[in-house]
């Protein structure tokens, strides 16, 4: 649905993006994550071209908006929605026109949009409020204001910059649990970033990290999960650098079968558990734990242990 290729984007001296490639598959969410400076806003603007890139190409949903000339890419990224952080809504309109403005731009007629509007502000829980002004709104209820004026134009594409950013734990929870139930009932395909861990477990099918305009680690949650030495694992479970010897086991899923005690009575070993965690991500349960394992089959143990498909790192 989202292919970038090549993108660099310098800004005089500063390298803003270097070389990037995405690629983001139809109907799914895909997190961007990154420190500030990483390059996601810019990623995120060189993706409806918003800015320009110098260099390399972006395609959504099968045209090369890269190619295109300055009407067809207004044509185009009518079906680009944009999710702002602080959330850029007009101020002197109320809630109804904010979210007609953008079908007033694409001529719709005015029956058409006042029907359009009413659907989607029943659909972002806002019905009955759209003669109130921003002013008159909480934080996470502007932000519904700013979805529900990204779907006017029937996008296929969402692409979300810091959406929850400005808001508290609970509210973000709630714009979250929104935005997935947006992806799974208009089968949107959204491309968001931020700098969260908490956005990227909670709703993200796949993620980029980024660093200094690069991406250095991309895919599935559940194929990094199970990727060795995967950056995104770490970020996940801060565990300390691990001594040598020291074995980390990483699982998905709740094990069927209490595989730490049968390694013990089948190969005659001592585990000895120095630290771990579980974690609840929208792919699924993982979980991390660390262990020295000592005497008897260690290495017979440690084969036993894989084959039961658990990823295991031997540090040193």
């Amino acid at each position: 649905m989202i292919e970038a290729s090549g993108l660099r984007k310098l800004y005089g001296q500063t390298v803003a993006l270097d070389g990037v490639d995405l690629a983001v598959r139809q109907g799914e969410i895909f997190g961007v994550l990154g420190q500030s400076g990483a390059g996601k806003s810019t990623l995120l603007r060189c993706v409806n071209l918003l800015e320009r890139p110098d260099s390399g190409t972006v395609t959504v949903a099968g045209r090369e908006l890269t190619k295109l000339g300055e009407r067809e890419l207004n044509q185009a990224r009518q079906r680009i929605g944009m999710v702002h952080q602080h959330f850029a809504l007009l101020a002197s309109r109320t809630v109804a026109g904010n979210v007609a403005f953008p079908l007033e731009v694409m001529g719709v007629g005015r029956r058409e949009r006042d029907q359009r509007v009413a659907e989607l502000l029943e659909l972002v829980g806002l019905g009955g409020r759209g003669k109130d002004h921003p002013r008159q709104l909480s934080g996470g209820q502007k932000q519904r204001v700013g979805i529900a004026r990204a779907l006017a134009g029937r996008p296929e594409v969402l692409l979300s910059d810091e959406a929850t950013s400005a808001l508290d734990p609970g509210t973000t929870e709630s714009i979250l649990g929104l935005l997935k139930s947006l992806n799974r009932e208009l089968g949107l395909t959204i491309l968001l970033i931020t700098h969260e861990m908490n956005v990227v477990k909670s709703i993200c099918d796949s993620v980029a990290i980024m660093e200094n305009g690069r991406i250095r680690e991309s895919g599935g949650i559940g194929e990094l999960i199970r990727t060795p030495g995967s950056r995104l694992t770490r970020e996940i479970f801060p565990l300390p650098e691990p001594a040598a010897g020291h074995i980390t086991l990483t699982f998905t899923g709740h094990p069927e079968e209490p595989v730490i005690s049968e390694v013990v009575r089948k190969f005659d070993v001592d585990v000895n558990i120095l630290g771990g965690a579980i974690e609840e991500l929208a792919a699924g349960s993982v979980g991390r734990l660390r262990v020295d394992l000592a005497g008897g089959e260690r290495d017979n143990a440690l084969t036993y242990l894989r084959e039961r498909g658990l990823l295991v790192e031997v540090a040193g």
